[in-house]
């Protein structure tokens, strides 16, 4: 039984020496960043080099935020990722709701086309979407970009927020509707508030879509005023090619975001995932 006892703690050691080794390995390469950004370009090469700068200063960020447009490149990407998750939740939350509780002629067959568009690469459709967005008159706009992230994120809301929904029991619906309840308030008042892990981890995925989106963003848009954070990030790149400080300074205000809306979300995240692997 001791026996018993130490194997097991010995295999738990193990484990969590691999784990710490794992996120050290995983975290070296942002302090790094993190390290480089806090340093004057001076002191970028020194040697031996430091971790933990000696004198660390915030100027690379204030001159990557003015330089190039950056701060207007992250209100933009800004303003199309908050639309585009908010879009994607509630349109999927509602298609999603509509195949879990509704019966109707082509269910399956519909359900089946959504997740049909699981495995269509989004990079196959690049010159159709570029047609449509130019019969439109979306083309070099910022609200234009919004409609085509919505169509490549919506199909695996759905399939996520349909899992979740069949598991709310039907008899709370019932309830709801001997109270007078119709369909948009059992969806609104019951389905929505009781899907806040999978609602969550719909709007991590997608906000991180269209955050990080740039080939459909570089094909459209063509004015300067208008591009998004990862059109400046690369060009920014391009133009300050050996000022490593403002380089990673200007990637790690890119990545405050992302960081900000997985902290908010992340307690939702497993339970969402997970629930929406039960059944499908």
């Amino acid at each position: 039984m001791i026996a018993g006892a130490r194997r097991r703690h010995g295999v738990a050691a193990v484990r969590y020496a691999l784990l710490i080794a794992a996120a050290v390995v995983l975290a070296l390469p942002f302090g790094y960043m993190l390290s480089t950004s806090l340093k004057s370009h001076t002191l970028l090469l020194e040697y031996p080099p430091r971790l933990i700068p000696s004198h660390p200063t915030v100027d690379n960020y204030v001159q990557a935020w003015s330089a190039n447009n950056f701060g207007r490149y992250f209100l933009n990407s800004s303003f199309v990722a908050v639309a585009t998750t908010a879009g994607t939740v509630l349109l999927a939350s509602m298609m999603a709701y509509g195949f879990a509780r509704f019966r109707f002629p082509g269910k399956g067959v519909l359900f089946g086309m959504v997740i049909v568009g699981l495995t269509i690469p989004t990079m196959l459709l690049i010159i159709p979407q570029f047609l449509l967005a130019k019969n439109l008159g979306l083309l070099d706009s910022l609200p234009g970009l919004i409609p085509f992230y919505v169509g490549t994120q919506v199909a695996f809301s759905t399939f996520l927020l349909r899992a979740f929904f069949e598991q709310i029991p039907g008899e709370l619906d019932e309830a709801m509707t001997i109270d007078g309840g119709g369909a948009w308030r059992r969806y609104w008042n019951l389905a929505v508030p009781l899907s806040r892990p999978a609602l969550a981890t719909c709007a991590i995925f997608t906000f991180l879509g269209s955050w990080d989106e740039f080939v459909w963003a570089l094909t459209v848009i063509n004015d300067e005023s208008k591009r998004t954070l990862p059109i400046g990030i690369a060009l920014f790149h391009g133009q300050h090619g050996t000022s490593w400080g403002l380089v990673f300074a200007a990637s790690l205000i890119a990545v405050v975001p992302v960081i900000v809306v997985y902290v908010v979300f992340q307690r939702h995240l497993v339970t969402g995932l997970t629930s929406g692997a039960l059944k499908s």
